[in-house]
């Protein structure tokens, strides 16, 4: 995340006990992981949450896809049903008028 090279955190360090004081270092730094710590924590619920959302989102687009798909199968199964029942009465017309005809 930082690009901070180990000499530039020994000056910081340096800096810090100078600023801050031996005595109250541990302390200072004690505070500072504490807070970078609840900073990770919420970037993690955060980021958690929006994932949850995402997977949501799919879900709620692949079932309308899958309601798409299955209005489309339905749809398709009834005409195909009905194009079935009118070849089933073809074929009996087809196969009646033969009989007819040899019994005129």
């Amino acid at each position: 995340m930082f690009d901070i090279a180990w000499s530039e955190m020994v000056l910081i360090g340096a800096v810090a006990l100078v600023v801050i004081g031996p005595k109250d270092l541990p302390k200072a730094l004690r505070t500072v992981g504490q807070t970078v710590g609840k900073i990770r924590r919420m970037a993690s619920e955060f980021q958690g949450q929006f994932n949850e959302a995402m997977r949501e989102a799919e879900l709620a687009d692949l079932k309308k896809q899958v309601e798409d798909v299955g209005g489309s199968v339905s749809s398709a199964s009834t005409t195909t049903s009905s194009r079935s029942i009118r070849s089933r009465n073809s074929r009996r017309r087809r196969l009646r008028m033969p009989l007819l005809r040899t019994r005129l």
